[in-house]
């Protein structure tokens, strides 16, 4: 890259330490931002520097939020006897945007990896535990991922839930419409068996 000047390669070092950017597209990226006009540039600049500075995570369930709560929280519509576990604010969105689910949520940051170094004190955990205990709370339904990380975290969580009157579940999880046989995973497959039902 030393044909490009200092300040292009270093945007594109900059770009490429994004999750799922290599250098190609990180080149990509710059040279776009570098034929943008000077107001769209800037735009972009503040809207990073914005969301640095006003971003939070919501103090109920560790969502994102400009404010205290997040407007999911704050929502008198939300069934609050329905908590959804989710590993990362991203998958909060998808499940919002399915539209499936009328409950609220507790993201926990993250899954339990020991390889890692990732345990039950880096999660939010002891938060999940704190919103059970008040006594609202009737169920707990699991929607980490289907990964080793996310199933290992489902089971912990269950394992610590099991003590409180509080119904535990898991996000059914299975061949996808339209999905392929011979394209999916065996754990996908496996409990595609394991869950299936009477017709």
């Amino acid at each position: 890259m030393e044909f490009y000047p200092s300040s292009l390669v270093r945007l594109i070092k900059h770009l490429s330490k994004l999750p799922g950017i290599g250098e190609k597209t990180a080149t990509r990226l710059a040279l776009h931002i570098l034929r943008s006009s000077d107001k769209n540039a800037r735009a972009l600049c503040e809207s990073i520097l914005e969301v640095k500075d006003k971003i939070r995570f919501c103090s109920i369930c560790f969502g994102l939020s400009e404010t205290g709560s997040c407007s999911i929280c704050l929502n008198s519509n939300r069934d609050r006897t329905i908590v959804c576990v989710v590993e990362q604010p991203s998958d909060l969105a998808a499940l919002e945007k399915s539209g499936a689910f009328k409950g609220v949520y507790h993201v926990l940051h993250g899954a339990l990896s020991p390889m890692n170094g990732i345990g039950p004190d880096d999660l939010r955990i002891k938060e999940l535990v704190e919103r059970v205990t008040e006594g609202e709370v009737k169920e707990v339904a699991l929607a980490t991922n289907t990964n080793v990380e996310g199933e290992a975290t489902a089971s912990y969580l269950a394992q610590v839930l099991k003590r409180y009157p509080v119904r535990i579940t898991r996000i059914a999880t299975g061949v996808p419409v339209g999905g392929d046989l011979k394209y999916l995973d065996e754990v996908t497959l496996r409990r595609a068996m394991e869950r299936r039902e009477n017709l």
